[in-house]
């Protein structure tokens, strides 16, 4: 079991090859051993409908050069037509006798579907092999399936008393570069980045991604900003009277109240549109909003150390009014990990 443990974890790293890149399918990687468990091959899901990891890894193998091998993978191999022909079909044709994989497919198409295939024909299959790391790698992916809503991540850059700014703006710069150069990684790996007017009147982000969903309640921003400049732009209003707006900025209207935007309508609206998830960076308004609703399903906590000690700084998540601790968010620590001076809490909703 150790060793499947160490393929398996090769499988991951091999699958995080295709983030950013592969929405809305899966991550998944494979390694394939002969049948003296020598490695002979890897493979993974480059690009939504190109070959899955499984076919990218046996497709450079000779037709018989797995024959009585093993091949592990952290996802049940597909048993139906999609854009690519069924995984569990090849692995079949090519004469393996052992499959490991980590968790099975939450797909319904799936679900078993492609275990049962491999068992009928006299395939053994060995499941659960680092499962709950398999389960994290591919959240989003598994709240699409089983939710059929968007995946919510929540980025912001706090000091150690939790201040996204001082009292009259200023924030450039909390956190480090190197902080930010993650921050861009990050980014990369969901399918839209949404902020609101407030956020981009007072820094004009360019945000380097194909599509921006920006909240802007009173159609406050003028398209002449850098952020208008490049990728699909969706403008949230609840105003009817329209400006005039680039090709590349389309509105959507939602309702509003307390004078706030309606943001699950919203993520319905993107959900349907065939986005799989969004990356929020934004102010502590829209933050305490997600949190109040139970919308953040991930957040990115970059902390710099420094302390403002100022009550009239800006907080990053604000507008929850309680009087008991018990009444706080909870939230589950998946890592902790130091980018000089900074630290990076990431943390997953209970």
């Amino acid at each position: 079991m150790q060793s499947y443990e160490k393929y398996m974890q090769k499988c991951f790293e091999l699958a995080k090859q295709g983030v950013g890149k592969v929405s809305p399918n899966p991550l998944v990687g494979c390694v394939v051993l002969d049948k003296n468990d020598n490695e002979i091959s890897t493979g993974y899901h480059k690009k939504y409908g190109e070959n899955h990891a499984e076919r990218d890894a046996l497709l450079k193998l000779g037709v018989n050069d797995a024959m009585g091998g093993t091949l592990i993978v952290n996802l049940e191999p597909c048993s139906h037509y999609g854009k690519t022909p069924p995984c569990a079909d090849l692995i079949v044709e090519r004469g393996l006798k052992k499959v490991v994989i980590a968790m099975r497919d939450v797909n319904p198409i799936v679900a078993g579907n492609g275990i049962k295939k491999l068992q009928d024909a006299g395939i053994e299959v060995i499941e659960g092999v680092l499962e709950e790391e398999a389960k994290e790698l591919n959240e989003v992916f598994i709240k699409n399936m089983q939710e059929h809503k968007l995946f919510v991540a929540l980025k912001t850059a706090t000091t150690l008393d939790g201040k996204i700014a001082t009292k009259t703006g200023s924030s450039k710069w909390i956190t480090s570069s190197k902080a930010r150069e993650i921050v861009k990684k990050l980014r990369s790996a969901y399918d839209c980045v949404l902020t609101t007017s407030s956020t981009v009147l007072t820094d004009n982000p360019k945000f380097d991604c194909a599509i921006k969903v920006l909240l802007d309640r009173k159609l406050k921003c003028n398209f002449s900003m850098q952020y208008f400049k490049t990728g699909k732009i969706y403008v949230v209003t609840s105003r009817t009277d329209l400006p005039k707006a680039p090709e590349n900025v389309e509105f959507i209207n939602v309702s509003e109240a307390n004078n706030k935007l309606n943001v699950q309508e919203l993520f319905e609206f993107l959900y349907k549109t065939g986005l799989s998830s969004v990356f929020v960076e934004a102010g502590g308004t829209l933050n305490g909003q997600l949190i109040e609703q139970n919308l953040a399903d991930k957040i990115y906590q970059f902390i710099a150390p420094k302390i403002v000690g100022d009550n009239l700084a800006k907080s990053a998540y604000s507008g929850r009014d309680i009087e008991e601790i018990s009444a706080s968010k909870n939230y589950t620590i998946q890592s902790v990990e130091m980018y000089e001076p900074d630290v990076l809490i990431t943390l997953k909703r209970n």
